[in-house]
């Protein structure tokens, strides 16, 4: 009774915070809200594949977690460089 309740709970978080990061990624109004939005979705998405192996109790899905923790990453890092630069159009690169 206790676990089941426990994993409507994490189901009821986890939807909230993928809703509230598709709200981010489309309202915006920069580019960096959006950005944040699309992070937060897929770190909702990680945190997913990481509660249903525990709850299944298998590793299976850890190469995925690790690509998409990357390209979180990546993407962040190659946006910020962009608006780094539309920041200061004068240095050349």
């Amino acid at each position: 009774m206790i676990v089941t309740l426990v994993y409507y709970a994490a189901g009821v978080v986890f939807t909230v915070a993928a809703i509230l990061g598709v709200v981010q990624v489309v309202r915006g109004p920069s580019i960096l809200d959006r950005v944040i939005g699309s992070d937060v979705l897929l770190t909702t998405l990680i945190l997913v594949l990481g509660a249903e192996m525990v709850v299944n109790g298998h590793t299976q899905t850890i190469p995925i977690m690790v690509v998409l923790a990357a390209t979180a990453a990546f993407s962040t890092v190659a946006v910020a460089r962009y608006v780094s630069r539309q920041d200061h159009p004068e240095v050349e690169q």
